[in-house]
């Protein structure tokens, strides 16, 4: 197996595909047309990225049935196009949550008692004590979040060692889970802004999530209070958080933007540099040895799946629910050419499969085969195949619940 490794790597994980039998080809400044060209000459089987984005002509390239984000987020990868050509996407969650959770802590700190002007002054030999002795403390601080995914869940004991209370707002929180998680829960993004002195943003980007986080949130957050992302920059409203840090005083760490370079070293033009009340990384969030020690063998892992069992850890880009209106269950001998006379028949009558499984039983005589089918085949067509062969026991048509 073929895998064309375009991004920044661990040599582990190199290493550990190699040692699974994978032909690894590592080329991590390929971007764009260089990218294209190189699948096309290449034809990898598996492409490995992490910040490199993945487009429609990449993926027309060659041979690709595989692409594996080797980090959490999956935006910068054309999902739409993948699954239109049958290529799985696949992802590594979970990997970097502690590593994330640490930086977002590293900028309400950094934030609070300003580590950063501390530096450069300094560094330019000016000792202001005076000035920089004025700090709010964590201590007794509402920290709110919004999203409770595995990076929300990493900030909730960080915040406890810090003696902050939580609030936490999720699409798919209750009450009594956050309870559970040490958190109280809130019933809408509004109500984390509200009620908290320090806001962290952990959410996925999707198309219910882009720019959710906008003027009627930033309103609601308490004058001079400390907003925190790591998580995409497109869940912002930047306009929105920008106007709230000029007319509100709120302060902003951030690791993400709406407008990143995509390479790893360039200039960035992005206005909000220029933000005093701004605390800003490099989209640094997993960057730790051991997320990316962690990332790595995940990614071994999802390849060593795919290649060894055809099955595909972690993907993200199956149907949640297929067009399948009715089950096919065909009980039968376990022998050649039995569901090829069946399929044969749903074809005659225009069905299409959407979902297909075969289980054998023991001593591998006979098997169950269930058919998830876009419409009802005729009871002339069941009655044909029962009567035609021998080896179809018995044929069960179920119509799909919604």
């Amino acid at each position: 197996m073929r895998v064309l490794i375009a991004d920044k790597f661990e040599q582990s994980g190199r290493d550990g595909l190699q040692a699974i039998g994978c032909e690894v080809s590592f080329q991590p400044d390929l971007k764009d047309d260089l990218l294209v060209e190189a699948i096309r000459e290449q034809k990898p089987d598996v492409l490995v990225v992490r910040g490199t984005k993945v487009t429609e002509p990449m993926l027309a390239a060659g041979q690709i049935k595989l692409v594996v984000r080797a980090g959490a987020g999956y935006n910068t990868i054309d999902v739409a196009a993948a699954s239109r050509r049958g290529i799985y996407v696949s992802n590594c969650p979970g990997k970097n949550s502690i590593a994330v959770a640490e930086l977002a802590f590293g900028l309400i700190l950094g934030l609070d008692r300003r580590i950063a002007e501390n530096v450069v002054s300094l560094r330019r030999g000016q000792w202001n004590k005076k000035e920089f002795s004025k700090a709010r403390g964590l201590y007794g601080r509402t920290l709110g979040l919004v999203g409770v995914g595995k990076i929300g869940q990493e900030m909730i004991p960080r915040a406890r060692s810090f003696g902050m209370p939580v609030i936490a707002w999720s699409r798919s929180l209750t009450p009594e889970r956050a309870m559970a998680m040490g958190a109280e829960y809130k019933a809408t993004p509004q109500d984390v802004a509200r009620d908290a002195d320090i806001v962290s943003v952990h959410v996925a980007l999707n198309a219910d999530t882009r720019a959710f986080l906008n003027t009627e949130f930033f309103s609601a957050m308490k004058e001079g209070a400390y907003f925190i992302n790591t998580a995409r920059g497109e869940v912002v409203d930047q306009a929105a958080l920008v106007a709230a840090m000029n007319t509100r005083g709120i302060r902003a760490g951030l690791d993400v933007y709406a407008g990143e370079p995509t390479s790893a070293t360039a200039e960035f033009t992005d206005e909000i540099r220029n933000e005093p009340n701004l605390y800003g990384t490099h989209h640094i969030g997993a960057s730790t040895d051991q997320a990316q020690e962690a990332i790595a063998a995940e990614t071994v892992r999802i390849v060593r799946e795919f290649k060894d069992t055809g099955k595909v850890p972690n993907v993200v880009n199956l149907a949640r629910q297929t067009p399948a209106t009715h089950r096919l269950v065909v009980r039968h001998l376990d022998r050649p050419g039995v569901l090829a006379s069946v399929l044969d028949a749903i074809k005659g009558e225009h069905i299409n499969v959407q979902e297909m499984e075969n289980i054998v039983f023991e001593g591998a005589e006979a098997a169950v085969a269930r058919i998830n089918l876009d419409n009802a085949p005729s009871k002339e067509t069941l009655d044909r195949l029962q009567a035609e062969h021998g080896d179809v026991l018995e044929l069960d048509l179920l119509e799909l619940k919604r």
